[in-house]
């Protein structure tokens, strides 16, 4: 048997992400998800809930004035678990998940709320990028959540794809601003300015080793961490037929479920407590694609695996994007119409919202 041949290229497709048409046809056969499409009430209470924890242990760290060994090995396994969880929340709310789409301020302000415990801004800007990312999921010079030329190129040795992994956070703050830049709105600034200010009273008034613990749990949990092993998971190609993958796993308890992904993108508008029944309503559709069952697996096989790295995503031509659906939603230089998409979803057919290998 010959040796792993590494990538040098991205997978390219010629047609458009695949989750609009699967969306239609299961409806069209399982209407009853629709009654999925709700709010989960009980969701919000959960995550201030989490934020309060993160506060909590955050005047823990200073009150108790632990050594900075066994704060870093905390704030790893407690504040980059809590904080990568808050991430996850952000992503729930920025589909209006905690208000409904109703109510689109309430949710933008209740994501800037929880946001603080994080100690980097970040929700605003997460929410106009990520819609994006379900409607023109792997579209070049759109979907910023696709590695650039620049980093497939210089991390994919076996340790140059384990520093990628462990600078993800600064990779996913900075890739917007070369891919797709974007003018920050004004609750963009308001997140900013808040954050900042948060984060001057925390250290004013519980020190720096609480600081640390909030902001350094954040930029951990999304680096080399277990449960950072979506990234991975989510959509990097482990088979050359499918651009999404989801994880049933047990870490999906701490993290809103957001290891169902198919049954995400299929449908966004599905808080994530509720996705496993999408999954149960439609297993002809869910049991036969390729899943992940342990992120931790993900990781390594992502580091380990010279087929797989940075150019194991599929990618699509900004051509496809302007002939299927430019004019169709006033769209234009290779951008979403953001007025459409900013108040919750865009709208597919049925009048819904848009939005591998077994790891054992």
């Amino acid at each position: 048997m010959g040796a792993a041949v590494t990538r040098e290229d991205f997978f390219w497709s010629s047609d458009n992400e695949p989750h609009a048409k699967r969306r239609k046809e299961i409806l069209d056969k399982h209407p009853e998800i629709k009654k999925l499409m709700v709010v989960d009430h009980v969701f919000k209470y959960n995550v201030l809930a989490l934020a309060s924890f993160q506060l909590f242990m955050a005047f823990l760290m200073s009150y108790l004035d632990v050594s900075w060994l066994n704060l870093a090995l905390v704030t790893y396994i407690v504040s980059g678990t809590a904080n990568h969880a808050l991430l996850l929340a952000i992503h729930e709310i920025a589909h209006n998940m905690a208000f409904g789409h109703v109510k689109p301020l309430y949710n933008r302000i209740f994501g800037i709320i929880v946001n603080m415990p994080i100690g980097v801004p970040m929700a605003m800007s997460f929410k106009k990028y990520h819609l994006e990312h379900h409607r023109y999921q792997g579209h070049e010079n759109i979907d910023v959540d696709i590695p650039t030329e620049i980093e497939a190129r210089l991390f994919t040795t076996t340790m140059g794809k384990a520093i990628w992994m462990f600078l993800q956070p600064f990779f996913y703050a900075l890739r917007p601003l070369v891919v797709n830049p974007k003018v920050a709105c004004k609750l963009e600034v308001f997140n900013f300015i808040l954050q900042i200010v948060f984060d001057v009273i925390i250290f004013q008034y519980f020190g720096g080793k609480a600081l640390f613990y909030l902001i350094a749990g954040s930029l951990l949990g999304m680096g080399l961490h277990p449960v950072a092993g979506h990234f991975i998971s989510e959509h990097y190609m482990f088979s050359s037929e499918h651009d999404t993958y989801s994880y049933y796993g047990i870490l999906n308890k701490l993290t809103f479920n957001v290891g169902y992904h198919n049954e995400h993108h299929d449908f966004p508008n599905v808080p994530g407590s509720l996705l496993p029944k999408v999954r149960e309503y439609a297993p002809e559709y869910y049991n036969n694609l390729p899943y992940h069952t342990s992120w931790v697996k993900v990781l390594y096989d992502y580091v380990t695996d010279p087929t797989i790295g940075p150019y194991a995503r599929m990618k699509r031509k900004e051509y496809v994007f302007k002939k299927s659906t430019a004019k169709k939603n006033g769209a234009s230089n290779g951008h979403v119409n953001e007025q459409k998409v900013e108040n919750g979803h865009p709208k597919e057919a049925n009048g819904v919202s848009n939005g591998t290998h077994k790891a054992d």
